[in-house]
């Protein structure tokens, strides 16, 4: 494949096995921060060039407080990815949002501890701001694609991300309810952060396997629940990224592409040549090679 990718998307492998996805390679990347989390598959599909990570590994073994944000979201940066589409189960924290439901989140909650949550430090001094985290451009169409195959779509609410890999306790659940979170992930934050960090639009198509633990009438979480759920909801997916991918734009409300104008507080001829060659793809540029 010639031709930047027009979309990347992080999920797992059901994404990159599907009907319609042309002249399949798979590329093995480094990064200054390692390996992505898999071999990124790249593809044509509707005669235009995607790119697939599988955020877990192929297989799924790598833990979400395992799996290397920085590498994946690089990754598609040096490959030219200007879109994000992440892919991931989610639980409900509300009546309204039910399993089998699909939601396309506007703000993260992030409660995880454990994560390197910026590709900056190590002498620059960045503050970016994810005031909305999501691209709202990106968000819409992905919105208008989840319509198209008829399912049970919800746009709007906060996702809460936690550690894991365990799942919540009733206590927890009930404390992320009364603070008016909508649904439950592990996934979504550092990787939004780090999108936009390199000036990538991301969005997130949250499928609802459960209602965490918090609804005494329903099933609890668990992961016979969860890939039972994900595997219904595979063909949606694949449809939603096909429609996508399809009637892709650019719409000029996006800020998402110039994240970093004025975020770089640190004078230049400060930074170390070591620095300006390890973030020269995020930095050169605002501060010249």
């Amino acid at each position: 494949m010639t031709h930047q990718p027009v979309l990347g998307i992080i999920g797992g492998s059901g994404l990159y096995s599907f009907k319609g996805l042309e002249n399949i390679e798979t590329l093995e990347l480094t990064t200054p921060f390692g390996k992505p989390s898999s071999p990124i598959v790249l593809g044509s599909l509707a005669g235009k060039p995607v790119a697939f990570i599988a955020r877990h590994g192929i297989g799924h073994w790598i833990s979400p407080t395992e799996v290397n944000y920085r590498a994946n979201i690089y990754a598609f940066k040096q490959l030219g990815v200007s879109r994000i589409v992440s892919i991931s189960a989610c639980g409900s924290l509300r009546d309204d949002y039910s399993p089998g439901h699909i939601v396309i989140p506007d703000q993260i909650v992030d409660f995880t501890n454990r994560r390197q949550r910026s590709f900056f430090g190590e002498g620059v001094v960045v503050h970016i701001s994810p005031g909305n985290p999501f691209c709202p451009d990106l968000s819409n169409q992905l919105l208008s694609a989840v319509k198209e195959t008829r399912a049970m779509v919800h746009k709007g609410g906060t996702l809460i991300t936690i550690e894991g890999p365990r799942f919540s306790t009733r206590g927890e659940s009930n404390l992320f309810r009364s603070w008016g979170m909508s649904i439950i992930g592990m996934t979504a934050a550092p990787e939004a952060f780090l999108a936009r960090e390199a000036e990538i639009c991301y969005t997130t198509m949250a499928h609802v396997t459960d209602y965490d633990v918090w609804h005494m009438t329903e099933e609890p979480v668990s992961v016979d629940l969860v890939v039972r759920t994900l595997q219904h909801n595979t063909e949606i997916a694949q449809e939603t990224v096909l429609n996508l991918v399809e009637n892709l734009t650019r719409v000029s409300e996006c800020n998402c592409d110039h994240a970093l104008q004025n975020a770089i507080i640190t004078q230049p001829e400060v930074i170390t040549s070591a620095t300006r060659e390890k973030l020269g793809l995020l930095l050169n540029k605002y501060i010249g090679s």
